[in-house]
């Protein structure tokens, strides 16, 4: 089967830490990145959940811009609360 060179830019810091990675499983990044592609070609779907951070949507942001104007209107009294983590 013939081959086609495929070239995209990626963090300089994010390539070096693939690179260790893939070398620690036995495999260049090229071979993980046709693992990938056949993964994709296949189930023709990307083979992992991605997702947006609720927090920077629109409908959020909106309510964050709303809730700072009535802090400074003087609307809202601000109440220190503990850190809540997940």
């Amino acid at each position: 089967m013939a081959q086609a060179m495929v070239n995209f830019r990626m963090e300089e810091e994010l390539k070096r830490s693939m690179e260790k990675i893939c070398q620690e499983m036995g495999m260049s990044m090229t071979t993980a990145f046709t693992i990938f592609a056949k993964k994709v070609t296949k189930e023709r779907r990307i083979p992992f959940e991605i997702s947006a951070d609720p927090f920077n949507s629109e409908s959020n942001m909106k309510h964050l811009e709303a809730v700072v104007s009535n802090i400074e209107a003087g609307h809202t009294t601000l109440m220190e609360h503990d850190l809540l983590e997940d």
